[in-house]
């Protein structure tokens, strides 16, 4: 199957350099690699030029939003499968791309996602917290659980039939895009046991305490959209699982240091 990456960025130029590399850098034989800038000023789009002979497509246009540039990938997506990969996250090996797809063949899976590292965004090395994609179920939506999103991909016809993302979230239309995919069509999906995605703290979502309330305020809406009960009082009981995230984290990163 044909495999189509998307990477979308603004004023990305810090980061963007690591994604580009761990992206074309992936053993898979059929990737299209998609990157979308929002019109950047800082230097971002010198570094997709930089690549842009194994880069498969990109633009450089202003956009209403992160969603809205994710869409024009989508629109631009020639595979069978699409991931998103954002300009602040890096694939952990060269193989992620060859396992996910691995997975979901065996499985026979319209969808297939893993686990997560989130790592401190100028000490990559040093791990935050350990996102495990395996407490998801869909009837666990109300909670506010998804799968770590820039670990899934999904067979485009899954987008052809949902449509695309809602531009009018700000944080969490990924959310209720895979509220559409995962719970209201259904569609089939398996999970990979394993971290493949590093994402630097500092994101949209993991931007301090204002924009977790925007994001919660977005889950509830998001399910409200989509017929699924919840509130603000429900999303809370999710805590004791980022705290056992942050104890895991924690255990990872002094393996890594040897102690």
């Amino acid at each position: 199957m044909k495999v189509s990456i998307i990477t979308v960025c603004y004023n990305s130029a810090k980061t963007l350099e690591h994604t580009i590399q761990s992206v074309l850098g992936q053993d898979y034989p059929q990737i299209e690699y998609i990157v979308i800038d929002g019109a950047s000023k800082d230097g971002t789009l010198e570094i997709i030029q930089k690549h842009q002979s194994t880069i498969s497509k990109w633009i450089s246009e202003s956009d209403r939003g992160m969603y809205d540039a994710m869409n024009k990938g989508i629109a631009m997506a020639s595979g069978d499968v699409i991931g998103i990969l954002n300009s602040d996250d890096v694939y952990m090996n060269n193989h992620v791309v060859s396992d996910l797809i691995s997975k979901m063949k065996k499985d026979h899976a319209d969808v297939v996602f893993a686990d997560l590292i989130l790592v401190d965004e100028n000490q990559p090395e040093k791990i935050l917290r350990y996102y495990d994609s395996g407490q998801f179920y869909p009837n666990r939506f109300q909670y506010g659980w998804m799968p770590a999103h820039p670990t899934v991909f999904v067979k485009k016809h899954i987008y052809d039939e949902v449509g695309l993302f809602k531009t009018d979230y700000q944080i969490a239309a990924d959310y209720e895009m895979l509220i559409r995919i995962l719970a209201v069509k259904k569609a089939s999906y398996t999970y990979l046991p394993k971290p493949v995605v590093r994402m630097r703290a500092g994101g949209a979502s993991t931007a301090g305490l204002s924009r977790n309330w925007i994001l919660n305020t977005e889950i509830v809406r998001a399910c409200k959209e989509n017929g699924i009960y919840s509130n603000m009082a429900m999303l809370l009981l999710k805590i004791p699982a980022k705290l056992w995230g942050r104890i895991a984290a924690r255990s990872i990163h002094q393996k890594s240091l040897g102690k």
